[in-house]
C-alpha cells in the first residue's frame, strides 16, 4: 500500500473519530448514523481510494524485454495507485480503429511502488497487443479497471512450498509474486518458490535475465527455464512440462515445508493449450485438485478444438444475432438491432464490432461482468466458463466465451 493512501486513511480515521466523539456528546449511546450523506460518502470515497472502478494510467517507461515483448511501466494520474495482491490483473480498455475493446493483463510489478507494470506480447493474428506494441508511447494515457482477480497466494491455503508452471507470457503474475516476496526480504516464514518456465525459444524469455539473477541471490527461489523448440547446440533443458520433468525438478509434490499445510501447491499460468497438458501432468503425479490454482488466460484460440464443440460446425458458419433492449450507448433502450456473427468468434467480440460495448473485466468466463441473456437459441461456452446455477436457471451467459451454434436472440 502506498504512503500517500496510509496517509489518507489515517486522516479519514481521525476524521471518523472526531466525528463520532462529537456525536456522542450530543446524543448519549449512539454511534455513526451511516443512513447520513456525508457518512454514506465518506464510505463510498474510501472504497472508491482501496478498489477503483476505473484508473487513468500513463506510461512513463517503454521497456523492450524481448523481440515480441514490451512492458508498459505506468503512472496513475488520477490518484494514487491502489493496494493490490501480487498475481492480479487489471482490464485496459483501448479504441482500436474504431472499436471500443479491452483485454486483461497481469500486473507484472510487485505492489507497493508508485508504478505499475502491464507486460504485452505480440500475437499473431492479434487485434489489441499489435496495437499496444507498435502504438503506445511515452506520455500516452490508459485506462484501466482497477485491480482484481484471484490468482494469488493464500498462506493459510496455499502453505510455503509452490511450485510455478510458467508458459510464454503467462509468466506476468508470477513475476509481480516473485518480486514481492524477494524483496520484501525478512517475510516469516519464507516461501519456497520453484519456477518451471516453458518458452518456445531461447531469445523470447521474458525477464529470464533478471529470473537468473533472483535464482543466483536467493536461496528460497529456484528457476528452470524448459525450451521446447531449441535451437542446434543449445544445451539447456528442453522438452515440455510433462510429468516426468516436473517430478525430475522439483521431486516428490506430496512432501513441502511449513507445518499447516502438507504439500507442495501448484499454480499454472499460460497459452489455453499448456492447460491440459499441464493438469494431465499433475495427475498423474497424485497432485490432489484442490492443490492447484490455475489462473484464466482467456478465451481459446480454437474453439473448435474444444471438447463438446459440435462436429462438423465451422468456425467460419455465421448465424444471425438479433439483440433487443439495446444500451444507451449503442442506440438507446428499447432498441433492436441484428447483426452478424461467426459461430468461431466470442459474442462479446462481435458486439464489439458491431458498436455494442458490453461490461467487461477477465473476458475469460469467470468474473461474469459481461453476462447478458439468452433470449432464444444455442451457444458454446467453453467447461471452464464459471458461469452459476443461478444463471443457468435464468438462460445468462458469458458473452466473453459464448459461441453461437445457430441464430440468436439475446438482451443486452
Amino acid at each position: 500500500m502506498t504512503l500517500e493512501i496510509i496517509n489518507w486513511l489515517q486522516d479519514v480515521r481521525e476524521h471518523l473519530r472526531v466525528s463520532q466523539r462529537r456525536k456522542s456528546l450530543r446524543q448519549p449511546g449512539h454511534g455513526f448514523d451511516y443512513t447520513d450523506d456525508k457518512y454514506r460518502d465518506l464510505v463510498h470515497c474510501v472504497v472508491s481510494r482501496l478498489h477503483p472502478r476505473r484508473m487513468r494510467l500513463r506510461v512513463v517507461e517503454v521497456i523492450q524485454e524481448t523481440p515480441t515483448t514490451r512492458t508498459f511501466r505506468c503512472g496513475r494520474t488520477d490518484g494514487p495507485l491502489p493496494p493490490f495482491r501480487p498475481g492480479q490483473y487489471v482490464n485496459l480498455f483501448v479504441d482500436v480503429d474504431g472499436v471500443l475493446t479491452s483485454r486483461p493483463y497481469s500486473i507484472a510489478s510487485a505492489p507497493g511502488r508508485d508504478t505499475l507494470d502491464l507486460t504485452v506480447r505480440d500475437k499473431p493474428g492479434g487485434f489489441v497487443a499489435p496495437y499496444l506494441l507498435h502504438e503506445i508511447q511515452v506520455g500516452d494515457e490508459l485506462e484501466t479497471t482497477g485491480p482484481t482477480g484471484y490468482f494469488y497466494h493464500e498462506p493459510l491455503i496455499d502453505g510455503e512450498d509452490l511450485v510455478f508452471l510458467a508458459g510464454g507470457s503467462g509468466i506476468t503474475p508470477f513475476m509481480s509474486i516473485i518480486r514481492d516476496t524477494l524483496g520484501r526480504g525478512g517475510v516469516t516464514p519464507p516461501l519456497r518458490i520453484h519456477l518451471l518456465y516453458g518458452s518456445r525459444v531461447p531469445d523470447d524469455v521474458i525477464y529470464g535475465d533478471e529470473l537468473a539473477a533472483l535464482a543466483a541471490s536467493h536461496p528460497n527461489f529456484d528457476y528452470t527455464l524448459v525450451i521446447s523448440e531449441p535451437p542446434p547446440g543449445y544445451e539447456g533443458l528442453a522438452g515440455f512440462l510433462d510429468a516426468n520433468l516436473i517430478r525430475e525438478q522439483i521431486g516428490d509434490p506430496s512432501t513441502g515445508s511449513g507445518q499447516a499445510v502438507t504439500g507442495k501447491t501448484f499454480y499454472i499460468c499460460g497459452p489455453n493449450v499448456m492447460y491440459d497438458f499441464c493438469l494431465a501432468a499433475l495427475a498423474e503425479l497424485g497432485v490432489p485438485p484442490h492443490k492447484v490454482k490455475r489462473e484464466l488466460y482467456g478465451p481459446p484460440a480454437d474453439v473448435t478444438k474444444e471438447p463438446g464443440w459440435p462436429e462438423g460446425l465451422p468456425a467460419g458458419t455465421v448465424f444471425d444475432v438479433k439483440i433487443v433492449n439495446l444500451p444507451p450507448a449503442s442506440g438507446g433502450p428499447g432498441g433492436v438491432k441484428t447483426v452478424r456473427a461467426p459461430a468461431g468468434e466470442p459474442l462479446m467480440n462481435t458486439l464489439e464490432r458491431y458498436g455494442i460495448v458490453v461490461p467487461a473485466v477477465c473476458r475469460s468466463g469467470a468474473c461474469s461482468a459481461c453476462r447478458i441473456r439468452l433470449l432464444s437459441g444455442q451457444v458454446f461456452m467453453p467447461a471452464h466458463t464459471g458461469l452459476r446455477e443461478s444463471d443457468r436457471r435464468h438462460g445468462y451467459i458469458h458473452a466473453c466465451v459464448a459461441y453461437p451454434l445457430e441464430d440468436l436472440r439475446i438482451r443486452i
